[in-house]
Formats: structure tokens, C-alpha cells, sequence
């Protein structure tokens, strides 16, 4: 479960978070609002990326603010741009760094690698320069990479903005099959039509939280 307690943020005398309460229990939740709205911070909070000036984040039980590695282990985060997060030369290289921390052995390392390349259909790109990969090849790799710390929740900030219509689609269809708990923001309505729960933030505030198609109406209507 991830919980916002009367969260509160503000970058400067700009006010981006107010008094913010969730319980996010459910399996999938997507978060919408305008550009501006605060909804990349609160997704921020998840993993500590941002730290609240007041009130509480907790995932699983976990204090985010005072707990950040804890808490990185169970928040997996990608962003909206894969470059972002690939680092090393070939796709393989990329995966095995993710666990460099935690898995000592080599061979472990490699067979966990091998695994979840296989998992997000990349095992013929293994040893392939990942900087020449497709920017949906590149979105797996990315989401391969934090996978395979096997986190608990898993955040996606506008994981399809430079996505064309097949691998937006195809990444819908990822998101689909995994087991965590996942929390998407985007301006994708329509990649949320099936999800359990949608919150609508406007302002640094929630202003509907509901299911897909009421929440997204009254996004809607906020937005005309």
C-alpha cells in the first residue's frame, strides 16, 4: 500500500502539493492532471525522489523520508525518456548494473539478466549497443533494468510520451502482465481505461478519484 498523509510540498514560495490523503492499494492506478498540476512530485514521493515538507509517504509501512534506500528497494521508478536511465554500452551490461549492489556473484548476476531480457522479449538484443536500440526496445530495456531488483511498486512518469502508436501499445500490454503494484502518469487517457482506479489532480490537489471512465470525465470537463 502507498499512503500520502496530509503531504504538503512547495519548490520556493510555489505551492506544488496540498494537504494531499491517499491510500493506493489497488493493483493499478493511473494519475493524470495538467502539466503543472504537482503530479510528477507526488509520483516522486513514492521513492523518495522528493521529500515532502510536511506529512508523511509510506510504502508497505516504510517512512520514505527517513527510510530512502529502504524504500528504493521496493519502488521501481522509470522515466519518460529511457536515456535517462541506460547507462552502459550494450543492453546486457545495462541489466547486470541494476544488481551489482545486491547480487556479489557474477554468474547470478548474468542468469538474472538473461532472465528478465527473455521476460521483456530482449533476449536477441543482449550483446546489441543499447544506444542503437528503438525507443520502445529502449523503454523495455529501461523497464528491464528495474524489474530485475524484483521491486514491489513500480512508477511509470509518462512512460509512452516518446512512443509511437505500436509501442505504446505494446507497453500496454507489458504493463499488463506484471505482478507489482504499478502507478502510471500520463496524458495517455486511453492507457488507462482498464485500470482499477484513476486520481485527477488540478492545482496541487486531488479533485476526483474514482474509476477510469468517471475520473477521467471529470478530467475532462476540468480541462474544457
Amino acid at each position: 500500500m502507498i499512503e500520502f498523509a496530509d503531504v504538503t510540498h512547495a519548490f520556493g514560495d510555489r505551492t506544488v502539493l496540498r494537504a494531499i490523503n491517499l491510500e493506493l492499494t489497488e493493483q493499478r492506478i493511473g494519475i493524470i492532471g495538467a502539466n503543472g498540476s504537482g503530479k510528477s512530485t507526488l509520483a516522486r514521493m513514492i521513492n523518495a525522489l522528493v521529500v515532502p515538507d510536511a506529512g508523511k509517504v509510506r510504502v508497505n509501512g516504510i517512512d520514505a523520508a527517513r527510510e530512502k534506500r529502504r524504500v528504493r528497494r521496493e519502488v521501481g521508478f522509470i522515466f519518460s525518456d529511457p536515456d535517462r536511465q541506460i547507462i552502459m554500452p550494450t543492453v546486457t551490461e545495462d541489466i547486470e548494473l541494476s544488481l551489482t549492489r545486491t547480487v556479489r556473484d557474477r554468474s547470478e548476476r548474468a542468469t538474472r539478466a538473461a532472465a528478465v531480457l527473455d521476460r521483456f522479449g530482449l533476449a536477441g538484443h543482449a550483446d546489441h549497443p543499447a544506444h542503437l536500440l528503438s525507443g520502445g526496445q529502449k523503454q523495455l530495456l529501461a523497464l528491464a533494468s528495474v524489474m530485475v531488483t524484483e521491486p514491489q511498486v513500480l512508477v511509470a512518469d509518462e512512460p509512452t510520451t516518446l512512443l509511437d502508436l505500436r509501442n505504446t501499445s505494446m507497453l500496454r500490454d507489458v504493463f499488463a502482465t506484471l505482478d507489482e503494484q504499478l502507478v502510471v502518469l500520463t496524458h495517455d487517457l486511453e492507457l488507462l481505461t482498464d485500470y482499477d482506479r484513476v486520481v485527477v489532480l488540478d492545482d496541487g490537489r486531488v479533485v476526483a478519484d474514482d474509476a477510469p471512465r468517471p475520473a477521467i470525465a471529470a478530467y475532462r470537463k476540468l480541462m474544457s
